[in-house]
């Protein structure tokens, strides 16, 4: 691990540029408040960094979600597996990415954006590979499936360290929009995953270095091979290729601070509103990309004309991730708690509306569809503004903190869901007990975001 730069050295105003570094990585002076810095220096190295991260992220949401899109595959394979194990295999990437980002909102202040963001993205070799082999035998036990379904997890773990580490790059008046990019772009690893997965795995992608097909038995009984490896092996290369990339051409800021002086953080109310506000838009997308899936197969599988999953999945996270990346400049330009408060009440309206079309019949699939989608265009734009309100909530280092916090807890998502959406279909057959429960506490985040942030007087407009 490289060197930590003196804390006195770097207090000290210098001219040296960005270039001059001590042990290769740490930034001796970074201002990006000074406009002249910032024209001359700064944006050039901000905008490389941001790219770099964010081509990283992809890949940590991409084996974040792999499991969302293989376990619809996984009982026509010959897995021997019931709905709420599958459930359950959908949720434990939110178990892990959960646990794990509340690790990562540390690290940046520690080891620095090169170490970090390079190193967690070789990670991600580790269940890349692990599913590759596990798909190819359906004598895989279940325990074995949960475990690489938890260390998918780690790509849920590096957005509490990355989004931070970008905040520290920025201006306040660009974060909106460069937090939006990154977070925007790096979501498009879902709809990525779950666009790619049932294409690249009909054909043989590496011969027979590849492993053997599996049989794949449709519901009308006809059969065809199938390379559920194919899902993970395609990104093994480019997760190589960026984690060495980040490793060589990353920096890091000198903002600094030990594990114990970041708990400052949870001294604030703000901390704790903005989590709620975050649990409710990211909380809402990161859960119904991983259950989605198996939400259209749950309620429509089986029927006459009955919709491939993942025909129809990646829609949702796409969406969610383009708008997430639109509304960033929105944010910027007429700030982040007025398009909050607009974005839960959408939330709120789709969460209920939805549930009048969750029976089983095909004829009300367009219609489901259509609401899910509002649902995720909401969210999207809610995780861009919630984004633009913590940086003017907080200083830099603590900003970063409550970033990367906030994004931990609302990492569960897809737990949670997968835990509710379960137990609902186990219970009573339907899901809608569970967007019932969602349009209320959607709804009291708007009254929490709309007294404290959004209406006209409030003590912190943001």
């Amino acid at each position: 691990m490289a060197k930590q730069p003196n804390k006195a050295a770097m207090a000290q105003p210098t001219d040296a540029g960005p270039t001059a570094t001590l042990s290769g990585t740490w930034l001796i002076r970074w201002e990006p408040e000074n406009e002249a810095f910032w024209k001359q220096i700064g944006k050039r190295l901000a905008w490389r960094t941001l790219m770099i991260t964010t081509a990283c992220l992809i890949m940590a949401f991409i084996t974040w979600f792999v499991v969302s899109a293989l376990v619809v595959r996984l009982p026509a394979v010959g897995f021997q597996l019931t709905t709420g194990q599958l459930f359950w295999l959908a949720a434990m990437p939110g178990l892990a990415g959960g646990s794990l980002r509340l690790v990562h909102m540390f690290l940046t202040p520690i080891w620095g954006t090169r170490a970090v963001v390079g190193w967690s993205t070789l990670s991600l070799l580790v269940p890349l590979i692990g599913w590759f082999f596990a798909v190819q035998n359906p004598a895989t036990p279940f325990w074995m499936l949960m475990l690489l379904a938890f260390l998918a997890g780690l790509g849920g773990g590096n957005f509490s360290s990355f989004m931070p580490s970008t905040s520290l790059f920025f201006p306040k008046r660009l974060q909106g929009t460069a937090l939006a990019i990154q977070a925007g772009v790096g979501n498009f690893g879902v709809s990525v995953v779950q666009f790619i997965t049932p294409w690249i795995i009909g054909f043989s992608l590496l011969g027979t270095l590849g492993g053997e097909p599996l049989t794949f038995t449709r519901p009308d009984g006809t059969t065809s091979p199938i390379w559920l490896q194919n899902a993970t092996a395609i990104y093994v290369p480019l997760v190589a290729v960026f984690g060495i990339l980040a490793l060589i051409m990353l920096r890091s800021v000198p903002v600094r601070a030990n594990f114990r002086e970041q708990f400052d953080i949870f001294r604030s109310p703000h901390t704790w509103s903005m989590t709620s506000l975050y649990i409710m838009t990211f909380g809402g997308f990161s859960g119904l990309s991983a259950t989605f899936p198996l939400l259209i197969r749950t309620i429509f599988g089986g029927l006459p004309g009955a919709p491939d999953p993942l025909a129809w999945a990646f829609y949702g996270p796409l969406v969610g991730s383009v708008f997430r990346v639109l509304a960033g400049p929105v944010s910027d330009k007429y700030g982040g708690a007025i398009v909050t408060h607009i974005a839960g009440i959408g939330m709120t309206a789709c969460a209920i509306a939805v549930t009048f079309f969750t029976s089983r019949d095909i004829a009300n699939f367009p219609l489901f569809v259509a609401l899910m989608l509002g649902l995720f265009f909401f969210a999207g734009v809610g995780n861009a503004s919630t984004f633009k309100q913590m940086p003017m909530l907080f200083p830099p280092r603590q900003a970063g903190g409550v970033i990367g916090f906030t994004a931990a807890v609302a990492a569960y998502g897809p737990l949670l869901f997968g835990m509710l959406f379960g137990w609902s279909f186990a219970a009573t057959k339907s899901p809608n007990a569970v967007f019932y429960g969602l349009a209320i506490f959607f709804a009291l985040n708007v009254a929490l975001n709309w007294w404290l942030y959004a209406r006209r007087g409030a003590r912190n407009p943001c």
